[in-house]
């Protein structure tokens, strides 16, 4: 096996492939992130799902592989339509004004998509009238006749989001399309009880009307079959094989809505959002690959998204887990298109111990966030502070803990020490010396342990495995007391420069293997050692090339600022 010393593009391949079997060289890696619903602004609950995916995304490309990263705005639905109304604005407005506040936000935290799009997107338009009629065309969507809530007031039936009722299986207020007050429980239009419009406040009578549905329990056997063998975070498959074994319901997949993709041969109806959203990563796919590939754009489209030659892997919060890994799987198999290989579920997220919720103040918005602090100091917070699947309690005092007692004290402490010694020291130069075996040992550790990590979704335990790498650069660097070796002869004084060279070896190692998760950061350290080349394109073979010496270094500037309390 190699040693790492050499930059002979070996190093790297310490059976990752062994480590993860689906991520392997030989296919594209397709990464999607769930879609925001553009009908607000961002907050810190909504990052959940994009950081780890950028983390994600930017490990396995120093690692080699050939990704592909998509997302965009899930524009349609009622609760855009009644923003929009109560505005007294188009949709289209708040589609748009929401659009572009998650692109800056995203920009913003170096959230970098190979595609950001809409589904209000021709492109999406297009993609979802095909899949639909195809399964139109294979028996897997039917006409039925159901009781739906009309208000007579406003003359018209309502869509699920315009009605508030009784849970038919709790009991509990519920809105018309889950009883998010009790059960949970996803629920098909006319299963309400006691419904009542939402928009003028008068109770609703159930009117007859024809609606379309896609035959979900058709997809049992193949869903539990399918669910053994997806990868992941083992919360979405559990959660998803525990819903199909206890009963699959036929989904109604039409609105009585104008604003959304028009339903095939029907100007009344469009389809229900969550068929044209997870769509999107189809097309975004599709809109992607012409950006970057212009002649071949087709080719691989269809390799990736009708001849399961991709491997695709799906970043999301738990909250849709059901979306993910049952009705849009059945979807796919359906209408013939490749299925996913992962669905990755992060724990939900809670402040000061309290469900986040805008109605009750109980938000902390992003953009406010990055006015006050570094967003990879968020970005690190996010990652670090609880296991990818766990509840993520966001407080003030424990982001500063995190700041002030790692980032500061023990990476931040160590760049600067050492930097700043050499600069007083070695003429601003990386001085002459081997690396130590015990130096490159421990790099090669902590880089086993952190892709380790990043193939079961741990990015917490990834991002602790590099941490303890600096801890590590701390310890070598107090234990040898160079600032004693400066002063005496000339062979300390060789000593002393060989004990720095390693150190700074450290901090290279840490900042390559970091740069996922603090790209700003670890850009500004690298420049501080004197490194020439693009930290984000950089392979993750650059860790144990050592240091030339007589490279210049930078004048060192402090990382990282107190957070105070």
């Amino acid at each position: 096996m190699c040693d790492g010393r050499e930059d002979d593009g070996c190093c790297l391949l310490f059976c990752i492939d062994d480590i993860a079997a689906m991520i392997t060289r030989d296919r594209p890696v397709i990464v999607t992130a769930a879609l925001p619903y553009v009908n607000g602004e961002c907050h810190i609950g909504h990052l959940r799902t994009y950081v780890p995916a950028d983390v994600f995304v930017r490990m396995l490309r120093k690692m080699g592989y050939d990704v592909l990263f998509v997302c965009g705005s899930d524009t349609h639905g009622t609760p855009i339509v009644l923003s929009a109304e109560s505005e007294g604005v188009s949709p289209e407005e708040i589609v748009r004004r929401y659009h572009e506040h998650f692109r800056r936000v995203f920009s913003d935290l170096r959230v970098c998509f190979d595609y950001y799009g809409s589904t209000d997107d021709e492109s999406n338009h297009r993609r979802t009238r095909e899949i639909v009629e195809k399964l139109m065309e294979r028996g897997y969507v039917y006409e039925r006749k159901v009781m739906l809530a009309f208000c007579e007031r406003c003359g018209r039936f309502l869509p699920d989001r315009y009605v508030e009722g009784v849970c038919p299986y709790c009991g509990e207020r519920a809105r018309g399309d889950e009883c998010d007050q009790g059960c949970g429980r996803h629920l098909e239009p006319g299963e309400i009880r006691e419904p009542v419009c939402k928009v003028c406040g008068s109770p609703a009578k159930f009117r007859e009307r024809t609606h379309y549905y896609f035959r979900l329990s058709a997809f049992a056997d193949f869903l539990l079959s399918f669910l053994k063998n997806l990868g992941g975070t083992a919360n979405a498959r559990n959660y998803a094989i525990e819903w199909v074994r206890r009963e699959l319901k036929d989904w109604c997949i039409t609105r009585d809505l104008k604003w959304g993709v028009r339903f095939p041969n029907r100007d009344d109806l469009v389809v229900y959002v969550w068929v044209d959203a997870p769509i999107g990563y189809i097309s975004f796919t599709e809109e992607a690959l012409k950006l970057k590939d212009s002649e071949n754009w087709e080719r691989r489209w269809r390799e990736i998204w009708m001849e399961n030659r991709a491997t695709i892997i799906h970043f999301i919060g738990t909250d849709i887990i059901y979306h993910h890994c049952i009705f849009w799987p059945a979807m796919l198999k359906g209408a013939e298109y490749s299925l996913p290989s992962a669905v990755v579920a992060s724990g939900m997220m809670t402040i000061n111990g309290k469900p986040l919720s805008k109605s009750r103040g109980n938000v902390i918005w992003v953009a406010d966030f990055i006015k006050r602090f570094h967003p990879d100091t968020l970005r690190y917070f996010l990652i670090a502070h609880s296991s990818h699947t766990k509840e993520l309690d966001f407080s003030w005092e424990a982001f500063r803990t995190r700041v002030n007692n790692e980032l500061l004290a023990i990476l931040g402490n160590l760049a600067f020490r050492v930097l700043s010694f050499a600069h007083k020291h070695f003429g601003a130069e990386v001085p002459d010396g081997e690396i130590e075996d015990e130096v490159i040992s421990y790099i090669i550790k902590t880089r086993d342990e952190a892709v380790n990590a990043l193939f079961e979704y741990e990015f917490k335990r990834m991002t602790d495995s590099i941490m303890k790498l600096a801890d590590f650069g701390n310890s070598y660097f107090q234990r040898e007391e160079p600032w004693h070796l400066i002063k005496s002869d000339e062979k300390d004084r060789k000593r002393c420069g060989e004990i720095v060279k390693n150190t700074l070896q450290i901090l290279k190692a840490v900042c390559v293997l970091l740069e996922p998760v603090m790209p700003s950061k670890m850009e500004e350290l690298w420049k501080q050692l004197g490194m020439e080349s693009d930290i984000h394109e950089v392979s993750m073979n650059e860790i144990t090339i050592p240091l030339k010496s007589g490279q210049p270094l930078e004048k060192p500037e402090k990382l990282f600022k107190p957070v105070m309390s």
